[in-house]
């Protein structure tokens, strides 16, 4: 069903630690888990709404999960938010889900959960795609970047995020052109904000995973927008240098969401890289 006729509300894992995870189940065959990024109002539909109901249509099993403290899922406020919180939960949502391998999409936060998820699990991730994932760079490097900052003073500022406000920070945060930041994404993100509470992206601890990258076994592909205002550039080396089976796909005239900007290269690119 959809809540308000905006966000699809689904299917609910009831996790061995207490906590739901909300997901998106379409299609049949291979598994392809799709893990979204962060920031006011994020959840799996809205950021990967345009990529997986198409690769569904080509015989794959898509699970859009809502992470840990975002979308439909559950909100703790009363812990942290390590790396190893976020891939606790989607693995008890993917044992539940009956999930044995599959192949993972992150982007950003999601992008450093899949990794998190392949090093923990390697048998369960069979493939590997990032989108700018996250832990790539230093910590003083993110705070550097001009979306970052953007982000930092929305969220600093004390004042109530309004529907225009957030349209500004996809604008300038995430997106090469902005005519992407559609109303419909905006009403779809403002929804799920109003339901979060803050606390995940205050206790957000991602550790600098770009020296363990070595040691995946599964093959990765990447992507990265050469017009990033998210992540640092020093990220494309970090993944370049130590995935052993890599393809890197840089895109020009794209932010942050290779996915939304470029979802007809980004769909084609999955779909070659998981027939392979």
């Amino acid at each position: 069903m959809a809540l308000n006729g905006v966000l699809p509300d689904e299917n609910y894992a009831i996790c061995p630690n207490g906590y739901r995870i909300h997901y998106i189940d379409r299609g049949e065959g291979p598994v392809v888990v799709f893990l979204h990024g962060s920031g006011p109002g994020a959840s799996g539909h809205s950021n990967f709404k345009q990529n997986y109901l198409t690769i569904a249509e080509q015989g794959y099993r898509c699970i859009v999960l809502d992470l840990i403290g975002f979308g439909f899922s559950d909100k703790p406020d009363d812990v942290d938010h390590p790396l190893s919180f976020f891939v606790e939960c989607v693995k008890q949502a993917l044992d539940l889900a009956g999930v044995t391998e599959c192949f993972v999409i992150g982007n950003s936060l999601g992008g450093a959960v899949a990794t998190g998820l392949a090093l923990e699990y390697p048998d369960l991730v069979k493939k590997l795609v990032l989108l700018a994932p996250g832990g790539m760079s230093q910590t003083e490097e993110y705070f550097a970047m001009p979306g970052m900052q953007k982000m930092f003073e929305v969220y600093g500022s004390g004042e109530p995020i309004t529907p225009e406000i957030m349209k500004e920070l996809f604008s300038f945060g995430l997106m090469y052109n902005p005519k992407y930041a559609t109303d419909e994404l905006v009403a779809e993100r403002f929804q799920i904000m109003e339901l979060m509470n803050g606390h995940v992206m205050i206790t957000m601890q991602i550790p600098y995973l770009a020296e363990r990258l070595k040691e995946l076994s599964c093959p990765v592909l990447a992507f990265w927008g050469a017009n990033e205002r998210m992540m640092p550039d020093s990220g494309i080396l970090a993944v370049a240098k130590n995935c052993a089976n890599l393809k890197f796909v840089i895109v020009s005239e794209c932010g942050h969401w290779v996915m939304v900007e470029h979802k007809d290269l980004f769909n084609k690119e999955c779909l070659e890289f998981f027939a392979a």
